[in-house]
């Protein structure tokens, strides 16, 4: 499972969003349990992540992993990935880091679910504020 976190942040940091959505098995699960209003809660289905996805590199320019723990657990399908990205807020060139805590269950060597734990206030923060953070991925 570590390799398989470590493999999906490198795919991050090459901006293969392509690669990144394609790590998810086709009814795979992206949730985001602190998603704000306006922001999806769920995005369902390996098609549909990677249409989320498909711009990100154009919002965010991801340019390195700054902190990085691997929590293996007792389940051997599950894994939390905590990780700080850095890179530059691409409209405003503007610098970005942010923290985030995932918990990836992986089935078949495809992610089934993918919780992302993060902060739409920090987001909000970097990328100069709500309308920005809901405009960017509101989807």
């Amino acid at each position: 499972m570590r390799e398989f976190a470590e493999h999906a942040l490198d795919l991050l940091l090459k901006h293969d969003m392509a690669g990144f959505a394609g790590l998810w098995a086709e009814d795979g699960v992206l949730e985001f349990p602190f998603a704000g209003p306006g922001y999806p809660k769920r995005v369902e289905g390996r098609d549909a992540i990677l249409e989320y996805l498909r711009d990100y590199p154009n919002l965010l320019d991801i340019r390195e992993v700054t902190a990085k723990t691997v929590h293996e657990t007792t389940d051997p399908s599950v894994v939390v990935v905590e990780f700080t990205v850095a890179g530059v807020v691409v409209a405003s060139q503007r610098p970005y880091e942010l923290s985030y805590i995932a918990v990836i269950t992986v089935e078949d060597g495809e992610i089934r679910h993918y919780r992302d734990y993060w902060s739409p206030l920090a987001a909000a923060g970097v990328l100069g504020g709500v309308d920005e953070l809901t405009a960017a991925f509101g989807g």
